[in-house]
């Protein structure tokens, strides 16, 4: 009765197969095994998580990974995968979790998204052979021009982040993922002028020399906060929730709080990290707004602060609350981010997209009259220059992005992450697995991402006769909706195309 047919199947070409066994040597989840009796390899169907790792270091080619045909009797209502589900909870009682972001079917307004161009009266610009400027700066500006006695511009302004180019790396805590991932993600930061961030899990001693370049989060269960993490950085993050589970904490189980992830986090080995629901001392925005000016004062005024919330219906009002708290960002992650673990149904059908949100949001504080209070910091499935352009004309000043940084060091998204597992040294504490990961080849291939990122995003600028991000910020006359019924429309506050 318990028995859930696989949902992948290993096919091997036994005519190509040479029997090295590299994919059983590669494989964590022990799909692979040598029958010596017979020389041959033979697979374990039940245990492969699709990861592709046997697939991509079979040295003939002889491997390729495929969804099972096996099926229940058709029925729209109850899917096999309602069925699994269900069976899976009545044998163990427990909660199912999954990894990374939402995969249902739910609409990509982004995809629903065109971006205008420039034709004859507004002629577009060439980012090859004219400037366009890509930076921004993050934080509080100023709702007026201040002279000085002598009638001089004031220029002085509240800590701000300089950025390069309006991404920055999202929140991913140190046992989460591995040590090789975080260097690598802060070495790209370094190189490429922008900021990661530490996520809830503390700042491993190593990467202080990434101070510049660092943004360190105090979540709920303040693991690894303490006096010289908060100074250390270049901008403090209070975390209130995340896309991929909104309104619950973390958990990070005891099998990978170990050694340097323990010392960290600073809790016993073995323990499981478990982050609350909520601050246990926040219940208010006055309550937020202390935390807000206790951080500043830790710091000297020196860092600035940003909130990161989950997309959610009232989030407008959220964001106005915090507008006023004295943070000098909102950070608001989409029903779509990424995560190491979380229940399933949660993932799945908690929160909002972030497109929704981020629209109404910026308009929300700019018809308060409060917009130049905070920048809005975006993410929750951002995959592609594209995706940055939209985001921006809805009003976003930077976007984070998470899954498609795992995806350029090497992620195949198997969605194990869970697990402790993963076969490409990412999401992972077990050394010999997290060699597999190679920080000098992995951060490149960031910056290669970025790189290339910034070129398209100048293109589409240049396209649109925009030769900077502040012109294009909140621009949405450059945007124009296909298959969006009105109240979309409105609420994204942009046309449909052909308008």
């Amino acid at each position: 009765m318990n028995y859930i047919y696989p949902e992948y199947e290993v096919v091997r070409n036994y005519s190509r197969c040479i029997t090295c066994r590299a994919c059983e040597n590669q494989c964590a989840n022990k799909v692979h095994s040598y029958l010596e009796c017979e020389n041959r390899m033979e697979s374990t169907d039940d245990n492969c998580v699709n990861c592709h790792r046997c697939v991509s270091i079979c040295p003939t080619r002889a491997l390729k990974i495929v969804k099972s045909t096996h099926t229940f009797r058709e029925n729209a209502n109850w899917t096999g995968k309602t069925i699994n589900e269900i069976y899976k909870q009545a044998q163990s009682g427990g909660v199912l979790l999954s990894s990374m972001g939402n995969p249902e079917s739910y609409p990509i307004y982004f995809d629903k998204i065109l971006i205008n161009a420039s034709q004859v009266t507004n002629p577009s610009i060439d980012p090859l052979r004219e400037p366009m400027e890509t930076r921004v700066f993050l934080g509080r500006k100023s709702h007026e021009i201040v002279r000085d006695a002598n009638r001089k511009v004031i220029t002085k302004t509240t800590p701000q982040l300089d950025l390069s180019v309006p991404i920055m790396f999202s929140a991913m805590s140190y046992g989460s993922i591995s040590y090789n991932a975080h260097e690598s993600l802060a070495k790209a930061s370094e190189q490429l002028g922008i900021y990661y961030n530490t996520g809830e899990g503390g700042l491993h001693e190593d990467f202080y020399k990434y101070s510049k370049n660092t943004i360190v989060q105090v979540a709920s269960g303040r693991f690894g906060v303490h006096k010289d993490y908060l100074n250390t950085a270049a901008a403090i993050e209070i975390k209130m929730g995340q896309g991929a589970k909104p309104g619950i904490g973390g958990h990070l189980p005891g099998a990978k709080i170990v050694g340097a992830v323990s010392r960290t986090r600073m809790i016993p080995e073995g323990s499981d990290a478990i982050s609350p629901a909520p601050h246990h001392d926040i219940y208010s925005i006055e309550d937020l707004r202390q935390l807000v000016f206790s951080l500043k004062e830790a710091t000297d005024y020196k860092k600035p602060v940003i909130v990161k919330i989950a997309a959610v219906h009232n989030v407008t009002s959220i964001a106005s609350g915090i507008a006023r708290s004295g943070a000098d960002m909102i950070a608001i992650d989409g029903f779509r981010g990424g995560t190491g673990a979380a229940p399933t149904k949660i993932r799945d059908n908690v929160g909002i997209p972030i497109e929704l949100a981020l629209a109404s949001v910026d308009k929300r504080l700019r018809d308060e009259g409060i917009r130049d209070s905070v920048s809005l910091i975006v993410g929750g499935s951002i995959r592609s220059s594209s995706d940055i352009v939209k985001a921006i004309a809805l009003g976003a000043d930077c976007v984070y992005i998470g899954s498609a940084a795992l995806i350029a060091m090497g992620c195949h998204l198997c969605r194990s992450c869970q697990s402790g597992k993963c076969n490409w040294g990412i999401a992972t504490q077990a050394p010999e697995l997290v060699k597999r990961l190679n920080p000098a080849i992995a951060y490149q291939r960031l910056v290669n991402l970025v790189s290339a990122w910034e070129h398209e995003i100048k293109e589409m600028m240049g396209g649109m006769g925009i030769n900077s991000i502040e012109s294009l910020k909140g621009n949405r006359l450059m945007l124009r909706g296909v298959g969006l019924n009105e109240k979309e429309l409105s609420i994204l506050g942009i046309y449909h195309a052909g308008e």
